[in-house]
């Protein structure tokens, strides 16, 4: 029986495996396999042939000193030693050294940051100025009441009242539904409404008739004196050119004078 039958044989008989043998010897589980092959090549030399000989025939307890000699009768003449492969080595862990980061870099980053700010700064400068006096001018815009201008309306286009003229001036503080026709034959001269903060004013060489639908909430002048109005009721008033006296004031219930 070869040296390598006899420690396979050992072995088995010790209830081993290959691997417990290789963790009690330290040598590499390949190795010992070549052995009880009788492949001691891998061995590394005749010294650590033998000396793995004698470290598995311990393991497995059986006696080492007839396989060495055994070995040695096969072998020969001891060779150069080579220590690489003798034990099991286990794999460096490679130890990654934590750096600290260099002056340099730190520089970089604080620069890279300030120039990033300073870029941002510019940006948001830039749209507010550009956008600041629309804003400004809708905000005032809006914050404005509004106000409705004043308008004086000529229904006439006569330039210039003559004495035989009658002015109606109406002065609106709410609005008003108005009617104006002329008092000889009824024809239509103005209808519409006066919007409350407005005034019209009408110069006619005839007699007229006034309509009023809200009476209380306007300032009537006739040819320059203000006209007063003891009613909120729709009213009709007639009313003469200034070389003509007559003139005068009368409540008209009728749906006409009421659609204002």
């Amino acid at each position: 029986m070869s040296i390598g039958e006899s420690l396979a044989d050992a072995r088995r008989q010790a209830g081993l495996t290959v691997t417990q043998v290789s963790q009690q010897t330290r040598i590499r589980e390949s190795i010992i396999r070549d052995i009880e092959q009788g492949d001691f090549s891998a061995c590394g030399g005749d010294f650590y042939a033998r000396g793995h000989i004698r470290s598995i025939a311990g393991a497995v307890g059986t006696d080492s000193v007839p396989l060495i000699s055994e070995y040695d009768t096969d072998h020969g003449a001891l060779h150069p030693l080579r220590a690489a492969e003798v034990f099991e080595h286990s794999k460096p862990i490679k130890i990654r050294e934590r750096h600290s980061p260099s002056l340099a870099m730190i520089v970089v980053v604080v620069l890279l940051a300030i120039i990033g700010y300073a870029a941002y700064r510019l940006v948001s400068s830039h749209d507010d100025k550009s956008g600041h006096p629309a804003a400004i001018a809708a905000t005032t815009s809006s914050s404005r009441p509004s106000v409705k201008p004043t308008s004086t309306t000529k229904a006439s286009p006569t330039p210039s009242a003559t004495p035989s003229d009658v002015v109606i001036k109406i002065a609106a503080v709410e609005e008003c539904w108005v009617q104006i026709t002329k008092a000889s034959d009824g024809s239509q001269i103005y209808m519409g409404v006066v919007p409350a903060g407005t005034s019209m004013t009408w110069t006619e060489q005839q007699a007229v008739s006034l309509r009023l639908g809200n009476p209380g909430g306007i300032t009537l002048t006739v040819n320059g004196q203000r006209q007063p109005i003891n009613t909120v009721q729709p009213v009709t008033l007639s009313f003469s050119p200034r070389g003509n006296s007559s003139s005068g004031l009368q409540v008209n219930s009728s749906p006409a004078a009421q659609s204002g």
